[in-house]
């Protein structure tokens, strides 16, 4: 049994360690992978094949102090407007070098806002994304939407250009904390929301919560807990808030003191989890949970549950396009990073050229850890035979890799003829195991606490 003093001892809660929703991780692009590499990767798609595409809105109302993503303030419509045509602008570009037949299995807006689109200019791009390639059969459209920024018009335009599922950012319905990260959302407006996308026939609902977050307590997290499982929503994301202040300049007004402690924030974490359990929905890798009927939970019962950008998913194509400033793209052979700026991106476009500016070219031995690393995040397992047969990897030296982790974490990993498993009373580390089998700088990598 692993108990909080081991936990402790293993580096649980003072430990700094990527989310690895990438191997490697953003921090570690560099130059080399520009304009010509991105169309080169673009073009050997296979023909007939499946695409993920993935729009990047950087646009803000407001600005919420919590969130550390890459994103702008904006208070009038013009520069919304001007980066929804270059957007377009990228997607002609892209069409001219998608080989015959590409399909979208995954069509994905965020942001920033993506809701802060008016209806005109969802139709337009959702047009220029269908003039790009096809939706496949059983292809998912999700946005993000904003409570505080959406209305029936815009869901309806959402609607009819395909979304099939929404995902709502929540964090937490308590107006202290509210008030405290920058982001007033009461409940009342938030299932408002709800109910509207609900009528427009949208099948599936996403929500984001948070846990770690300044004045958060077991009580706050629970009343927050109940009231969005009275949503039914089909996936939840229980995130822990990273405070880097360092990085992203807005949390700086958030009162440090008023965060909860490590030992505090796993407390939470398991209040949390516990009552989607008792719920009914399932568990999935280290911070989701979906309904026994969602895309997440039959993936991971099949063995096909996979991690990107997003988080957990279950999309099965190899090749994911980001568009729009900041995105990254997945190509089976590396990384490749637009121009974070908006006036880089934009500039780019507008002379004829994709903004890639960085990336990373895959590495046999960075595809052999990605793949380690992704079975311990989604399974709890790395299974000997796949990696063997995938890889290579002699069985011996694979082992030798599986018992230097396990001799890491005090030998309370489970290996086996077949493997290692991480046992669920251990789960709490798999960031942790998963960062023993990253073989780059972790100095530059790590920047949220392992739980």
């Amino acid at each position: 049994m692993v108990d909080r003093t081991q936990l402790a001892r293993l580096g649980l809660f003072d430990a700094k360690v990527p989310r690895y929703t990438s191997y490697p991780t953003a921090p570690h692009f560099a130059g080399g992978v520009g304009p010509d590499r991105f169309v080169e990767w673009i073009e050997a798609v296979p023909e007939y094949g499946d695409i993920s595409l993935y729009l990047h809105v950087p646009f803000c109302r407001r600005l919420c102090w919590f969130c550390a993503c890459r994103t702008q303030g904006t208070s009038t419509l013009s520069p919304v407007e001007a980066y929804v045509g270059t957007l377009i602008d990228e997607l002609k570009m892209l069409r001219k070098h998608l080989p015959k037949g590409v399909k979208l299995s995954r069509l994905h807006w965020g942001g920033g806002t993506p809701t802060l689109l008016t209806p005109d200019m969802m139709n337009r791009l959702i047009a220029a994304i269908r003039e790009t390639a096809d939706f496949s059969d059983n292809a998912e459209f999700s946005v993000e939407i904003d409570p505080n920024e959406i209305d029936a018009d815009r869901l309806k335009a959402l609607a009819a250009g395909g979304m099939n599922r929404a995902s709502i950012g929540v964090q937490d319905f308590d107006e202290q904390i509210q008030e405290t990260i920058g982001r007033p959302q009461g409940y009342d407006l938030t299932k408002q929301a709800v109910e509207m996308i609900r009528e427009t026939g949208v099948a599936s609902l996403n929500a984001d919560i948070l846990f770690g977050l300044p004045h958060q307590s077991k009580a706050k997290i629970t009343e927050t807990v109940q009231k969005l499982l009275s949503f039914a929503p089909d996936r939840v994301a229980l995130y822990g808030y990273a405070h880097v202040p360092w990085m992203a300049k807005r949390q700086q007004l958030i009162p440090s003191e008023a965060l909860p402690t490590p030992d505090e924030r796993l407390e939470l974490f398991e209040t949390a989890r516990r009552l989607f359990m008792w719920d009914g929905y399932d568990e999935i890798g280290i911070d989701h949970f979906a309904a026994k009927s969602d895309g997440l939970a039959i993936a991971q019962k099949a063995g096909r549950l996979r991690r990107n950008f997003q988080g957990y998913t279950d999309d099965t194509a190899n090749v994911l396009i980001g568009l729009g400033a900041s995105s990254i793209s997945k190509f089976p052979q590396g990384f490749a990073q637009n121009a974070s700026a908006t006036g880089a991106y934009t500039g780019k476009i507008r002379d004829g050229v994709f903004s890639t500016g960085r990336g990373h070219v895959f590495s046999d031995e960075d595809k052999l850890r990605s793949r380690l690393i992704e079975a311990v995040m989604c399974d709890f397992r790395i299974d000997a035979k796949e990696i063997t047969s995938s890889f290579d990897i002699s069985e011996a030296e694979l082992f030798g890799m599986l018992r230097a982790a396990d001799d890491r974490f005090e030998n309370i990993l489970e290996i086996t003829e077949d493997g290692l498993f991480v046992p669920k009373d251990a789960r709490t580390l798999t960031r942790l195991i998963a960062r023993s089998f990253d073989a780059y700088d972790l100095s530059k990598a790590g920047h949220s606490s392992a739980i």
